[in-house]
């Protein structure tokens, strides 16, 4: 016969003397976790040194695992901080750029407030202004230098005008179509103005050099009058361009001249203003002083 599968204890002295220690020590360990608790309760500084003594035995422990969860939410913690400086850090950026932009878009009205100004004033203290207009293109990187302006035929521009800008002269006016005008800049090679320095009055000629700046040549060979930053003004000789309107400022002397650069350019002047060609006035018919006329009818009055 097989043996049970759930057999007693009884049957054997081992697992009854096991079984009996078991019972034994569990009411060992209540008896004197109930003596322990009653001496807690009367006595609570009874144990104090044994409290200590534990807590000094698990203060590795414990400083371990304080460590682990400090490191821990630190990294969460910088994780968080990073995120919201990252995104503090766009946003920074975001308003830089805006007011970045703001500031450019101030500037750029400020200079074309003082272009609107300077043109008016300019307007007003000339008298023979034809029309005005803004400088819609050029020819930057051509040997040819050409400007476009926004006024045409239909606004009384004609070729042959002298074009200026409120900084100086531009240039004058080939090709005239119904709305827009082609100007001859002063830098272009076959460009010759008529000049005087401004410091001297020394009659001068400028001529383009087909890369933005001016050739500038005395009348009188043989010494150069220039001097470096000296101001070119037009002098009015011949016509077309009236005279004392800023040119060119010297930046470079050579042996008997000097190269100068433009004081108006297309991209620094947006706006210009189409003006009636120069006519210098006429000299005045000669008349004979008033004792040689009457001399020279004396005669005839005593025939």
């Amino acid at each position: 016969m097989a043996a049970s599968k759930f057999r007693r204890p009884g049957w054997s002295r081992r697992a009854q003397y096991s079984l009996f220690f078991s019972f034994v020590a569990l009411a060992a360990g209540l008896a004197l976790g109930f003596v322990l608790l009653a001496i807690s309760v009367v006595a609570p500084r009874t144990f104090d040194g044994l409290r200590g003594a534990a807590t000094d035995a698990t203060r590795p422990a414990a400083e371990g695992l304080a460590s682990i969860g400090a490191t821990v939410g630190g990294i969460f913690t910088g994780a968080g901080n990073y995120w919201d400086a990252a995104n503090q850090n766009a946003t920074l950026k975001e308003q830089r750029d805006r007011l970045r932009r703001q500031a450019l878009a101030a500037m750029a009205l400020e200079r074309e407030n003082e272009q609107l100004k300077a043109a008016l004033e300019l307007r007003e203290r000339t008298v023979d202004t034809v029309a005005t207009g803004r400088i819609i293109g050029s020819s930057h990187d051509s040997v040819r230098r050409f400007a476009v302006l926004s006024a045409g035929r239909s606004n009384g521009v004609r070729n042959g005008m002298p074009v200026r800008s409120p900084d100086g002269l531009i240039g004058r006016v080939v090709a005239s179509g119904s709305y827009s005008s082609r100007i001859l800049l002063i830098s272009d090679r076959s460009a010759i103005v008529p000049a005087r320095i401004l410091r001297s009055g020394e009659p001068i000629i400028s001529r383009g050099l087909g890369d933005g700046n001016v050739d500038l040549r005395p009348l009188e060979v043989g010494r150069n009058p220039f001097e470096p930053g000296d101001i070119i003004v037009t002098s009015g000789t011949g016509g077309l361009y009236p005279p004392r309107v800023p040119v060119a400022r010297v930046v470079r002397l050579d042996d008997d001249g000097a190269v100068a650069v433009p004081m108006a350019t297309p991209a620094q002047s947006s706006i210009a203003i189409v003006m009636s060609p120069f006519e210098p006035a006429a000299l005045a018919p000669y008349e004979a002083p008033l004792d040689e006329a009457e001399g020279a009818v004396a005669p005839d009055v005593a025939q």
